[in-house]
């Protein structure tokens, strides 16, 4: 059969590699000697539920409405890579025609964008298939872009192996803002190595021909591999020194006196003149591996210590996310600069130029945005391609795919200018790829949690037919995430609390279930703004002393009111009968486990703030009864304060559209509220956040600016979320205000408390040291 013929009987594999194909819009490819990576854009469907305010009066009598809820289809830009060996690549290409129904429709212009060596050779064959016009873009500078691009919009795509450590993996905290110069070798079939010196300005000052298709063109002669990917394999397997030549085979143990160990490779292959029928080929595979990733880490290393660079990053599909490729690389660029440089590498090392090219197109098509983010939910990880049968599984080889999808940003997202400093800045308050306990309690909690959640997102849409099966999915598709965490606890970057968190987000997205507490949080906010005036009415007719400890405790009591909380959300199911005094009954009494109130009551003596930044949690009483009072007092002591509030939804946090409809009903409430939202002295705003956790490497560009615009001096972070799970340890230029209650058993005891424990952390200081516990002041 040939491959045109083939081409007809494929079917789209059962995961669905090839995605969204009848939506696609734009297309760019990076044809390799060996592997071809296409890159493809689509507007995928989404459903959101939008907010309506309405036109009836809200009374204290019936309580009224605070808004309507309508399903709608929202479209979002999503972005695809794919990789295929490109001697299939007339096969693949009639497997994208057939059912890329709308390429002539979506198409403007009908142009494909496409980079590497085979862009020449292949230009024909892509425009007689797809009746397209092929646009062929610098390879070099495709690279470049690729590699800023990663750099910029995912944050654990960068990281250093380390064979003999606990973990593996060790992703690196790189400052995308301060991310030049580098050294950029991308092995190909052949290696190129760059030097980047800004987002424009590179040159090539070196490579070697001995690269990724060295490895495969010798493999081939010297194994029965069929295939990359299984000589790949075979290497893992092998041992190296029934075929290598070792300094003990020469000297009989180690040359002591140039510091040359025994075990250390004095001759590629010098054995296997009189040793070739001892050796097997996972040993010849192993040697080659070895021999060619030697000789480019050398190369790299020469090359970073001629040009004074000390970042190193390897992309290119010969690395694959290969355990024993990136230990040889590491190891040479060890010994080679004797410590001094480091040998990093990149998640997505193999679509460096399909990005490239891509977001080429993108920039010419005035579509360019600033920010795309990783789909936790559908992207493949580091050692784990996607199960599932072959796309050529009639062809003699066993091929499987790995992907990379990504989700458009319309707003740019950057750093926090709070921050004391943001090139060392991590979010997160524990590694739970270094911790085999916490590991294992959290992937036990989320995945025992995930029968809740799927009942959630069903009760959210009971109306909708499939809502059960597509619930069915969501579960199916989470737990398999864990189960591979399990397994390899570094495959989608660093395992952590939010990260969890996020990928259940994404996963229910991806089954269209983007907001599944939109009528529980519509239900509370009404509930809670019923009770908002006697709040304030009972806080204004206490003495000054005691008001700030009520709007202190308050602002604890709220935070009890969160759906993700397991033991929370079972004291919230009867909201008629526990409210905010309830909540304030379940706190410890003081002093609590981190307790800074007696420093935030005599800094309050002092000065005014300038400018307060506050970073809200849940919806409800929450943000009504606990959040509110407590700006309202900044206000009133003549502070501007910033409310901030997530601008996707995630669980019952408060999203920007909401808190802007509340906002508007607390005004009818209170003239201290009305007066500073038309005077402008609140401002409501939207973090760039879809996660019950905060990652300030990432928050919206307009209230970066806007920070910095109002002079902010002080920054409140409230909830587990934003305050414990992440954020516990960060250094600030400003004031800090970090308050929680641990609404987790296993987490309390964790920090040193129980469950209700209160953590209220003040630093007036410009930098925080933790030490010892992450509660240490």
């Amino acid at each position: 059969m040939t491959d045109s013929n083939y081409a007809k009987s494929i079917e789209l594999p059962t995961h669905e590699v090839f995605r969204n194909l009848k939506n696609a819009k734009q297309f760019a490819i990076d044809i390799g000697g060996s592997l071809a990576k296409l890159a493809y854009y689509s507007t995928v469907p989404k459903k959101r539920a939008k907010v309506l305010e309405t036109n009836q009066v809200h009374t204290e009598e019936d309580g009224g409405e605070l808004y309507a809820l309508q399903e709608e289809d929202e479209l979002r830009d999503q972005l695809h890579f794919i990789k295929f060996e490109t001697k299939y690549i007339e096969t693949c290409l009639d497997f994208i025609q057939q059912h890329l129904v709308n390429i002539h429709q979506s198409m403007h212009p009908k142009v494909i964008k496409v980079t590497g060596g085979g862009g020449h050779k292949y230009r024909d064959l892509l425009s007689r298939k797809l009746g397209v016009k092929i646009d062929r873009e610098d390879e070099m500078q495709c690279l470049i872009t690729g590699c800023n691009f990663l750099l910029k919009n995912i944050p654990d795509e960068v990281f250093m192996y380390q064979r003999h450590s606990n973990p593996q993996y060790k992703f690196h905290c790189h400052d995308p803002e301060n991310a030049f110069p580098y050294l950029l070798v991308n092995i190909g079939s052949g290696v190129s190595i760059l030097k980047v010196m800004s987002e424009t300005k590179y040159e090539r000052i070196g490579g070697t021909s001995m690269g990724g298709g060295t490895f495969w063109g010798l493999g081939s002669l010297l194994t029965k591999a069929k295939g990359f990917d299984e000589l790949l394999e075979m290497a893992g397997q092998g041992d190296h020194r029934t075929v290598d030549m070792l300094v003990k085979d020469i000297y009989g143990g180690a040359y002591s006196a140039l510091g040359l160990p025994a075990d250390l490779i004095a001759s590629s292959f010098g054995r296997a003149t009189r040793s070739s029928e001892d050796s097997e080929d996972v040993d010849m595979a192993k040697a080659l591996l070895i021999c060619i990733s030697n000789d480019i880490g050398q190369i790299a290393c020469l090359h970073a210590k001629l040009h004074d660079l000390h970042r190193i990053y390897f992309g290119g599909y010969f690395i694959r996310g290969h355990p024993l490729t990136m230990y040889t690389i590491t190891h040479a660029i060890n010994y080679w600069s004797k410590g001094e440089a480091e040998a990093m590498f990149l998640r997505h090392e193999g679509y460096l130029g399909a990005i490239g090219a891509f977001m080429k197109g993108v920039q010419e098509r005035g579509r360019y945005s600033s920010f795309w983010v990783e789909n936790k939910a559908l992207s493949s990880g580091l050692q784990s391609p996607v199960p599932g049968e072959s796309f050529l599984d009639k062809q003699p080889h066993n091929m499987t795919f790995d992907m990379l999808e990504m989700d458009k940003f319309t707003k740019q997202l950057v750093s926090c200018p709070l921050l004391l400093d943001g090139a060392s800045y991590l979010p997160d308050t524990e590694d739970l790829s270094m911790d085999e306990e916490a590991r294992g309690y959290w992937l036990h909690c989320f995945m025992e949690a995930t029968d809740k959640f799927a009942e959630r997102a069903i009760k959210s849409q009971a109306s909708t037919p499939d809502a059960e099966q597509r619930a069915s999915r969501f579960k199916e598709k989470y737990l398999m995430r864990i189960e591979e965490l399990k397994a390899n606890p570094c495959a989608y970057g660093s395992l952590t609390v939010r990260s969890l968190l996020d990928t259940r987000e994404h996963c229910m997205e991806e089954f269209h279930f983007v907001d599944p507490y939109a009528q529980q949080k519509r239900d509370e906010n009404e509930h809670a703004l019923q009770l908002l005036a006697a709040r304030l009415k009972q806080l204004d007719d206490m003495e000054w002393n005691e008001r700030q400890l009520r709007l202190v405790v308050g602002l604890l009591a709220g935070n009890v009111f969160d759906w993700g909380a397991k033991e929370a959300a079972i004291l919230m199911e009867d909201l008629q009968n526990f409210g905010l005094k309830e909540a304030e009954a379940k706190l410890e009494s003081r002093p609590w486990l981190v307790d800074d109130f007696e420093s935030w009551l005599l800094r309050l003596k002092g000065p005014k703030h300038q400018c307060a930044v506050i970073f809200a949690d849940n919806s409800g009483i929450d943000i009504i009864l606990g959040v509110i009072p407590f700006a309202r007092e900044m206000l009133i002591r003549g502070t501007q304060v910033v409310l901030c509030a997530n601008s996707r939804p995630a669980l019952n946090d408060v999203t920007y559209n909401e808190m802007t409809l509340i906002a508007k009903k607390v005004a009818e409430i209170c003239p201290h509220i009305q007066s500073a939202l038309l005077e402008g002295r609140l401002i409501i705003m939207e973090s760039g956040q879809g996660s019950p956790c905060l990652d300030l490497r990432y928050i919206d560009h307009d209230l970066s600016e806007k920070m910095k615009e109002l002079g902010a001096d002080l920054i409140v972070l409230e909830g587990m979320g934003r305050a414990i799970h992440t954020n516990l340890n960060a250094a600030f230029s400003c004031e800090s205000l970090k308050a929680a209650v641990l609404k987790n058993q296993w987490l309390a005891e964790r920090l040193g408390g129980d469950m209700f424990s209160v953590v209220f952390k003040y630093a007036r200081n410009r930098k925080v040291v933790p030490s010892g516990s992450p509660c240490s002041r």
